[in-house]
């Protein structure tokens, strides 16, 4: 029997995070996967970030994970997204290519010391008296370990739908892990079920590129990772937009009752964010068109993905539907569009470390928490793997990052009957979330944790303080009216400048940089990613420090433990629905109680006075 200190099972972004993540930290690590060639895959599209989505991404190479640096050594189009709205919402998001992309990160996870990759299906877990001690795979031989990481995505009794055919398997080209999910539920998981899609498989070679509108607003040389060795940037692509109309409404509607998620054959609810055209059509039946990306997949391949069409109707109507809209009259569809429904374990099971609480040693990571996306992936694998590694939780606080959203959400108050994906909106302080300063709030963690390198340390460093010392001159240095400085002003076509003023105050201005301001003012010239910082930091100093005070409001909250064995029915000063999600999500914080859906600061205020004999007796 092969002995190792972790194992993790899977090895799409989830397993490959919390395995690079455990080996660099010193432990023996055996990732089991049902094909080494399919490591790190990407299932759906061919992209990283988005809304709510590039943060965790930024977050995760701050804390010294791997997908922001494969994404930049694979991107092919970066694009800064909302950029009409606040910074606080804003979001990158790169298109990658869709086989340079996994086989990057499987070299680099072939280039860490005391990692292993097994191709395998396992066929269970080994546990004794409550605790995990392996696992056991489908051909008889057994791996031993004291801690297992699950990150099985979309393939625990995985089933495809297109049309009225039926197909086992977590995807296409990879069959399902269906013994794996008995085994969960004989050792007492409470699962459930779920539903994703995808999008059918354009041929870039059949579609009227000319008659298309190409994407603007690109970022040649945007990037996610903070790191200062970065690679060649590929050669960079071109998306195109177009819209659905009411002919391709019209052929939907009529084929509905072809549709899976209309004849019942798919149980699982999908994503709400994320719907099938099926269910944009059904759901708001007044609309006229919907918007679609073309994102070709890669440098080497004429493989397009229509996003936002995905689609588990029959073939024949996905080719008759395609041709219906513009510019792609005679497109050939090289894979079709289909739904996945598969198993997800119950989140609210979990620690903050991911482990589940019936089975010690066990964590889980991933979709098969009932989440949606890479991202949400991979940083649920990173918490996983570096919380087993180091044998206690790796606590990030909801004003920390939007990786501590995740996961408090998750394990408070589970995925609610859909697939959760992460947005902006789910952080209650997403002001001081933002993107721009992930490596700020969470790479001294990252350093300490021992998985941020000497050399980006350094390079960190040398930045942070170079944005000290801009601010400290900013607030130092006073400009006066003079002739010269009046001429600058209106050069810059700013505002008259009547009263001596500091350069602080000058860059409240939303026309005015440090870059223009540097020249005439005689400061310093500063790197874009120095000034940028400076720039905000003085722009939302008053917003920030309310932020903060809402953060130590709420800090004071997840200071105030809940015994976990309270009964709630019989605390009858609380409402009957107070009691019941109270009772349903057992909060251990009257933090974790504030942010449940439905209860009240009002009811905050009556648990809080209820607190000192619900604390005292552990019961009224």
């Amino acid at each position: 029997m092969a002995a190792f200190d972790i194992i993790i099972v899977g090895a799409g972004h989830a397993g490959s995070e919390a395995a690079a993540a455990a080996a660099r930290l010193g432990h023996k690590v055996a990732v089991v996967t049902l094909d080494l060639a399919h490591i790190g895959r990407l299932s759906c599209n061919p992209a990283v970030g988005g809304l709510g989505k590039g943060h965790l991404v930024r977050e995760l190479d701050a804390l010294g994970g791997l997908m922001a640096r494969v994404a930049d050594a694979t991107c092919i189009q970066f694009r800064r997204l909302n950029t009409r709205k606040g910074l606080a919402v804003q979001a990158s998001r790169a298109q990658v290519d869709i086989d340079r992309y996994p086989l990057t990160l499987r070299r680099r996870l072939r280039d860490i010391d005391g990692l292993t990759l097994i191709a395998g299906e396992v066929a269970g877990l080994l546990t004794q008296g409550g605790r995990v001690t392996g696992l056991k795979l489908a051909d008889g031989t057994t791996l031993s370990a004291p801690r297992v990481i699950l990150t099985t995505g979309t393939f625990l009794s995985g089933v495809m739908h297109c049309g009225a055919e039926r197909t086992v398997g977590g995807r296409v080209g990879d069959r399902a892990a269906q013994r794996l999910s008995s085994s969960l539920q004989d050792l007492g998981l409470k699962m459930g079920r779920l539903k994703t899609g995808t999008t059918p498989r354009l041929d870039g070679r059949t579609i009227r590129w000319e008659v298309l509108e190409r994407q603007t607003e690109v970022i040649p040389n945007g990037r996610f990772s903070f790191a200062t060795d970065r690679p060649p940037r590929l050669p960079q692509i071109d998306c195109h937009l177009l819209y659905t109309n009411p002919q391709a409404h019209a052929l939907i509607a009529e084929a509905l009752p072809q549709s899976p998620l209309i004849t019942g054959a798919i149980s699982g609810r999908g994503p709400r964010y994320c719907p099938s055209i099926e269910d944009k059509i059904m759901r708001f039946p007044d609309r006229e068109r919907h918007l679609v990306f073309l994102e070709p997949e890669g440098l080497d391949t004429h493989r397009v993905y229509p996003n936002g069409l995905s689609t588990s109707l029959p073939v024949e109507v996905q080719i008759a539907l395609l041709r219906s809209l513009p510019g792609l009259e005679e497109v050939e569809i090289l894979q079709p569009g289909y739904a996945v429904e598969y198993d997800f374990a119950d989140p609210t099971d979990l620690g903050p470390d991911l482990q589940h609480r019936a089975v010690e040693g066990l964590y889980l990571a991933g979709q098969v928490n009932g989440t949606s996306g890479y991202e949400e992936a991979a940083v649920q694998g990173f918490v996983a793997g570096v919380s087993a590694a180091r044998g206690e939780p790796l606590n990030i606080a909801r004003d920390q990052g939007y990786i501590g959203v995740l996961v408090d959400d998750l394990t408070s108050r589970g995925v609610g009957g859909e697939p959760y994906r992460m947005f902006t909106s789910r952080a209650e302080h997403r002001l001081l979330l933002r993107e721009d300063n992930a490596d700020r709030r969470l790479m001294p963690l990252g350093r300490e944790l021992g998985l941020i390198d000497d050399r980006t340390w350094a390079a960190f460093e040398a930045r942070a303080e170079a944005i000290e010392r801009g601010l400290a001159l900013a607030a130092e240095t006073t400009v006066n009216p003079t002739a010269e400085v009046c001429t600058l002003m209106a050069t810059l076509d700013t505002g008259k400048l009547r009263r001596p003023t500091t350069v602080e105050e000058l860059l409240r201005r939303p026309d005015l940089s440090w870059a223009s301001l540097a020249p005439g003012l005689g400061l310093p010239e500063l790197p874009a990613e120095v000034s940028e910082q400076i720039e905000i930091d003085v722009r939302y100093a008053g917003y920030i420090a309310r932020a903060q005070r809402r953060v130590a409001r709420q800090r004071a909250l997840e200071a105030l433990p809940l015994p976990e064995q309270i009964d709630w029915e019989q605390v009858e000063e609380l409402s009957r629905e107070t009691r019941d999600r109270l009772a349903a999500h057992r909060p251990r914080t009257v933090g974790q109680a504030a942010r449940l859906p439905g209860i009240t600061p009002a009811a905050i205020d009556l648990l809080l006075a209820l607190r000192p004999r619900l604390t005292a007796r552990g019961v009224p």
